[in-house]
């Protein structure tokens, strides 16, 4: 955000003589944060049980036994570039993929809550979120704060997300969708899926070592990997920039105490502005939550500046994503195709796949 546009949004705090409004505290407690936990640990448990199955669906064919486990599509939600795929080659022919179409219908679904109810999925259902919101609040606890980077380092660190998502989609965008379409259906698309499981139980030392590192700086910053380095949350930002939900100031109700700023996982003055339009929203409702002013924070609509509720938010994330798996299930666009003898045949064999060029 430029310095006039930042300008242009801070509000003038009149001087407590001239208050219209006194100020009220918060008698109701805020249940925002509770909701929201409730969600990320039932979203983060699902993703568990899926890599729990898809392990034992793999290892029933890398050591020969008989197929009684099968394969739980929504491990393609962990391919995102997948997903852009199979959604550039349904924009281009109007036809759904058969190889991975879980992989679309998941990213669209995540982008359709991002466009309603700001960056939900990165706030409410993101795994991966979930376990860096942990460590950054882990290392708060222990270390009685978290630390913030240089301003100069801190924009340039920002960029390198959208500077991966730029890549992906630049790759992904030159691809004719007759080339989409072969990639997918290789053996190397076809065990995708297989090849991210593997990356896991094989890594190698320097992929172990840039991970733990991640981990460590998610202790000391906060939401490290979701702030500089997640592409998929520059796209769920982008997006999120079109939502009619913002989280508004009353200036007038507002009491400079600050605990806004404080709380907000992604630094955004939240105290000074009159609303957040930022990319970085989470849409998480942090600082709403422990605003002590009754109405001077809210999440609102912004075309009649009505505040909706923390439940809002959660119910619609949840019904979107809901609402589009029941759907490509129910219309036969959820599962892959692929019949047992060819995983029989290419996932004891996937390590050796090599990306098609």
């Amino acid at each position: 955000m430029s310095a006039a546009s930042t300008a242009r949004e801070i509000a003038p705090k009149p001087a407590r003589a001239t208050l219209v409004t006194p100020f009220v505290r918060r008698v109701l407690p805020d249940g925002s944060q509770a909701i929201r936990r409730t969600i990320q640990f039932a979203f983060l448990a699902l993703n568990v049980w899926i890599a729990g199955q898809f392990y034992f669906f793999v290892r029933q064919f890398e050591t020969g036994a008989v197929s009684t486990i099968s394969r739980p599509a929504g491990v393609e939600g962990w391919l995102p570039i997948a997903g852009l795929m199979n959604l550039k080659y349904f924009l281009v022919t109007g036809q759904i993929p058969l190889i991975h179409p879980a992989a679309m219908v998941l990213l669209t679904s995540f982008l359709a809550g991002s466009l309603l109810f700001r960056k939900s999925f990165c706030g409410w259902l993101c795994p991966v979120g979930t376990l860096s919101e942990f460590l950054w609040k882990l290392g708060r606890q222990t270390f009685r704060r978290n630390f913030h980077l240089p301003r100069w380092l801190d924009l340039g660190l920002r960029s390198l997300k959208y500077i991966l998502l730029a890549l992906f989609a630049y790759a992904v965008v030159s691809m004719p969708a007759r080339a989409l379409a072969e990639f997918l259906q290789s053996p190397y698309g076809i065990v995708a899926d297989v090849k991210m499981l593997n990356f896991f139980r094989y890594m190698g030392i320097t992929a172990a070592v840039v991970l733990a590192g991640i981990a460590l700086a998610s202790v000391f910053v906060q939401n490290f990997w979701c702030r500089y380095l997640c592409p998929y949350g520059a796209l769920a930002g982008l997006a999120s920039l079109l939502s009619p939900l913002r989280i508004r100031r009353d200036a007038v109700k507002c009491i400079d105490c600050g605990k806004c700023a404080k709380a907000c996982p992604s630094r955004l003055p939240v105290d000074v502005l009159v609303q957040i339009r930022s990319a970085e929203c989470l849409g998480c409702m942090e600082c709403t939550a422990v605003c002590p002013a009754e109405g001077a924070l809210v999440m609102a609509f912004t075309p009649t500046r009505r505040p909706v509720p923390a439940w809002v938010i959660g119910a619609g994330a949840l019904g979107l994503f809901l609402t589009f798996v029941v759907t490509a299930k129910i219309t036969g666009h959820w599962d892959s195709p692929i019949p047992d003898q060819a995983y029989r045949e290419l996932i004891p064999h996937a390590r050796e796949f090599s990306h098609p060029r």
